[in-house]
This record gives structure tokens, sequence and C-alpha cells, in this order.
């Protein structure tokens, strides 16, 4: 029996979006899910900033599988899967750095940045049969890069990268266009972990229901606190946004901008940036990019938080345990001071020390306790704007997406996925 079966309840015409709560708990619907989603999609790696020359490399896990990533004497950047030909160990251990050549350390056997295998001890014990050509690392099936970012992909013969990203392309534009000039990972990372199914998260990074009750604190304490005026995030004069959907599982929330500490602590020169962005743009496009705070969703497990400007990743290792990896995200040509502000906002709500990051994991991980109930509670409620023609950030037109689009492969449907609630539902900004 296909435990993944019926595990979706879509009644697109009364309303009405039901998740089984068996998909955060059974581990057979994990495994298909590394095969049907996992295996089959593109997958962020990484940004061409942390290969900064010849040589450069990080390594990481994408979709379950070691990989060391590398820019190449060519100037080409390669992904290869971290394991030795010969008996399996991972070649390279360190996180990042940079190399002539990656040496296993089990038995010395050695490979160049373009993956061929240059050193191997005792050669001469080997005979002719032996091809040393085949021996070198293994590519990953894909690798393509989008105006920096680096996705890779198992499946040989999906679409190109463009192709899939689809609607949600002109949404990642924006968000990469913020500072008005190039982009880098700034350094240092944020990793950490959850006791809690890794779609709890996707939910979770596109929910504007929970952002007053979960996030309290910060909205309306430490704002105030800190002389913000948070109006525009609670009671009358609350600014509210969209929830869409942008097809095939992409989906975002987008709002007008709101205020933040970066915001009051470096309007001028955010100022003269979105001027800058009207020379280079023009006014519309400016107004895109700059007046609007979103949280864009690339499915399966990617997300990019502007009023942040995080990058946000998470694997599941088991039903009910995920890792997470989140990078800062900058414009190259920020000040040192402005730089520094940017660090501020970024850590005073996101990653393991932030105002929002704890709450969020209390409340997920508390809903996977809460799924010792399933017996006697199988099903989670995501109906909310079902009946609105234009729904907002509260609402879960957004996670709707994401489900509907898990749903397809997990049932074979590779093609494309209508996720909208209604056909006449787009995408426009306010």
């Amino acid at each position: 029996m296909d435990s993944s079966a019926d595990l979706i309840l879509d009644d697109r015409a009364r309303g009405v979006f039901r998740v089984n709560r068996r998909a955060f708990t059974d581990p057979e619907i994990l495994e298909k899910e590394r095969r049907e989603v996992f295996d089959k999609c593109w997958l962020y790696a990484g940004h061409e900033s942390e290969l900064a020359g010849p040589g450069a490399f990080f390594t990481r896990q994408v979709g379950g599988r070691p990989v060391i990533v590398a820019r190449g004497a060519d100037d080409r950047i390669r992904g290869f899967l971290n394991t030795c030909p010969h008996r399996g160990n991972i070649v390279c251990r360190e996180g990042h750095g940079t190399a002539r050549t990656f040496t296993c350390f089990y038995h010395a056997w050695s490979f160049n940045t373009a993956g061929e295998l240059v050193g191997l001890p005792g050669a001469e014990s080997y005979t002719a049969a032996f091809d040393r050509s085949a021996m070198g690392l293994r590519q990953v099936p894909k690798l393509e890069n989008y105006r920096g970012m680096i996705f890779i992909s198992y499946d040989s013969g999906i679409c190109s990268l463009p192709d899939y990203l689809g609607e949600a392309q002109e949404y990642l534009d924006y968000m990469i266009d913020f500072g008005g000039a190039e982009v880098e990972i700034a350094q240092g990372a944020q990793a950490y972990s959850m006791k809690a199914n890794w779609k709890l998260l996707v939910e979770n990074s596109i929910d504007g229901y929970h952002a007053m009750s979960t996030h309290n604190r910060y909205f309306r304490q430490y704002l105030p606190d800190i002389g913000m005026d948070a109006a525009g995030w609670s009671g009358p004069k609350r600014i509210m946004g969209i929830g869409a959907a942008l097809g095939n599982g992409h989906s975002m929330v987008q709002a007008p901008q709101r205020p933040t500490p970066l915001r009051g602590s470096a309007k001028a020169e955010l100022e003269q940036i979105r001027a800058n962005l009207v020379d280079k743009f023009g006014p519309d496009r400016a107004h895109r990019i700059a007046d609007y705070t979103r949280n864009l969703f690339i499915f399966p497990n990617l997300i990019l938080i502007s009023l942040w400007h995080t990058v946000r990743t998470f694997y599941p290792v088991a039903p009910d345990y995920m890792e997470i990896n989140a990078w800062a995200l900058l414009p190259k040509n920020d000040s040192p001071e402005l730089r520094q502000k940017r660090y501020e906002n970024f850590i005073s709500f996101l990653g393991p020390a932030g105002f929002g990051t704890p709450d969020d994991v209390t409340g997920l991980e508390g809903c996977q306790r809460g799924f010792a109930t399933q017996q006697e509670f199988p099903w989670s409620d995501i109906s909310r704007g079902m009946g609105e023609a234009a729904p907002t950030t509260t609402d879960e037109l957004q996670m709707r997406a994401f489900w509907r689009r898990w749903n397809a492969l997990m049932e074979g449907r590779s093609g494309p996925t209508d996720c909208r609630d209604r056909p006449e539902q787009s995408v426009a900004a306010e």
C-alpha cells in the first residue's frame, strides 16, 4: 500500500484544504520524498561569491548527499559528489577554502579541481585494465548558475533552471537587485537543527498569520523599546500585503515596507540606495524592488527573506528532525558602517540567538510533539483565505501552493501544477 496516498484534502469548491498529519511523521513518506521531490528538483547549493577565484571551494550537504562545489583553474564552477571512487570515503573534509587538489585521507587518492584523478599511490600495482580516466570524482548530473546563485539537480533530464523558476524568477531578481549592485554572501553562516518535520518550516517561512502571536516580544516590545513605531505591524494601522502562488510550488508573501531597526538606523543610506535604483532601473521597477518586503519560497526548500536579506535552506534527517543553514546576501558596495547595521538587523531576529528563530523552533517542535495525537486528530487545516479573490499575507494560499506541488510529485505527476485556489488569481504589486 502506498503510504503517501490520500494525504491531501483539497476541496476548492467548498474552500477546504487539509493535510493528513502522517505527512509529518511517517518514515516511508520521507523516503518517498527523497526520491520524488529532492531527487527531481533544482536545489540551491551556494553562491558564486563563495568561490572567489580558481581553486576556491565549499562543501555542503545538498539533497541528502555530500557535495564539493569548486571553481576550476579554467574558472568553470563544477559540482562533485564528495565521495572517493576508491572506497567511498569523504574526499574533502573542510567546509571551504582554496586548493589545487583534493586528497582523500584514507588512501591518498588525489583529484584536481576539474575532478580528475591526478595522484594514485602505488599506481604500478594496477593492471592495464585499470581505467584511470574513469576514476575521477563524479560530477552532479546538473549544475546551473542564475545570477550568482548556484543550483544543482540529481535529475539529468530536469528542465532548465529559468524554466523551473518560472514566475518566481521576477521576484528573485528583485531580491538580488535590492542594493543596486552585485551581491555576495557575507562571511559566516548560521547552522542549527530542529526536532520537527521539514515541511513545517516551509509553512512557517511563508506564514504571516503567526507573526504577531508567536513573535509578540519582537513586534510589540523590542521595536517600541528601541524607538520604532510598530503601528505598521499591528493594530488598526497594520499594513497588509498579499500571499501569492507563483506556479509549480513556488510562492511568496509580499507587503509594503514596514518599520525595522535597519530602516531606523540607516535611513539616509537606504534613501540614497533607492535613488540609485531609480537611476538604474526607472521609477516603476525601483518601486517594486525597494518599497516591498517579501518572503520568497522556491520549491522545495529555499527561502529568501528580504527584511533580513537572508537565504535559508533546510533538509530532513528524519521525519521529526531537520538541519537548517542560513546566509546573509548583501551588496558588495556597502560602506562598512551600513554593512555593520545590516548585520545587526540580521541577527536581531533570525538565527539561533535572534528574537524570531527561537520562537519558531518552539512553535514547530510543539507541532511535532502534538502529532502524537494523530490517531485522534489526523488532519491539519490550511484553509484560511480560500474564499478570497486576493488572499493576504495572513491567509494560506502560499502554503497550499507548496502542498499542491508536493502532492503532485508524490503522486508521480511531473508536469505543470496549477497551485492557485481559483483560475483568476494572479500576482500584482499593490
